[in-house]
């Protein structure tokens, strides 16, 4: 793939084998030669956070490693990356869909299942503050349908979200009985959102979070929210 620096890593998850991953070098890379990203609307700034590992999402490949998963579960991870938390899962043998709007990250998840010996995982694009939005033909890939029992995402409330696209996505796509971990780093804008998950009849239990080990120090929460 050129254009793109890389390095390789074996990231250690607890309750699970660690990974292999590759990702970006660094954030400063902004390589959009066919113009998809910009058509997608993310920008220079934007573009190399898909690629980069980050704490909430190893925080939550630990809470899925460490979580019981049915064989017949549908689960789907909304922003997912590099996809660790949907990685760990899909070894576990559940029935994953990893979604991103980003152009480049099926890309990657295909090659992080190859570095790890994992069979096909399902990929789509996912992208709630557009949802309309028309995907490039080159990416090849479909949006994110159907309805899924649990949906995870990790450092998804990074902005405000006034109209409540994150919500709106979730409903769509959540079963009636159905479960919600979202992995938060304190951003700020986690209250809104959980007022928004309980009109739509969810109950909240929030778990702080620890460092990792052998990383810099972190404030999270695990907002686990339930629909029965």
């Amino acid at each position: 793939m050129p254009g793109y620096l890389f390095k390789f890593e074996s990231i250690a998850i607890e309750g699970a084998a660690p990974l292999q991953i590759r990702s970006l070098l660094n954030n400063q890379q902004f390589f959009d030669l066919h113009g998809e990203a910009e058509a997608l609307g993310i920008s220079s700034a934007f573009w190399p956070l898909f690629g980069l590992l980050w704490p909430s999402g190893q925080h939550l490949a630990e809470a899925m490693a460490l979580r019981p998963l049915r064989e017949d579960e549908s689960i789907l991870e909304i922003g997912c990356g590099l996809g660790l938390a949907s990685l760990v899962a899909h070894r576990k043998g559940a029935l994953v869909t990893a979604s991103d709007c980003h152009p480049l990250a099926a890309a990657f998840m295909l090659e992080n299942l190859r570095l790890n010996d994992l069979p096909p995982l399902r990929y789509c694009h996912g992208n709630w503050a557009t949802p309309n939005l028309a995907i490039p033909p080159s990416l090849r890939v479909p949006k994110v349908q159907g309805l899924f029992e649990l949906i995870i995402g990790s450092d998804v409330l990074y902005e405000r979200d006034d109209e409540a696209a994150l919500p709106r996505f979730i409903e769509r796509h959540a079963a009636p009985l159905s479960e919600v971990m979202i992995i938060d780093p304190n951003r700020g804008n986690r209250s809104a959102f959980s007022k928004r998950m309980s009109g739509m009849g969810y109950r909240l239990e929030e778990t702080t979070l620890k460092s990792l080990p052998l990383a810099l120090p972190y404030s999270g929460r695990l907002l686990y929210y339930r629909r029965d």
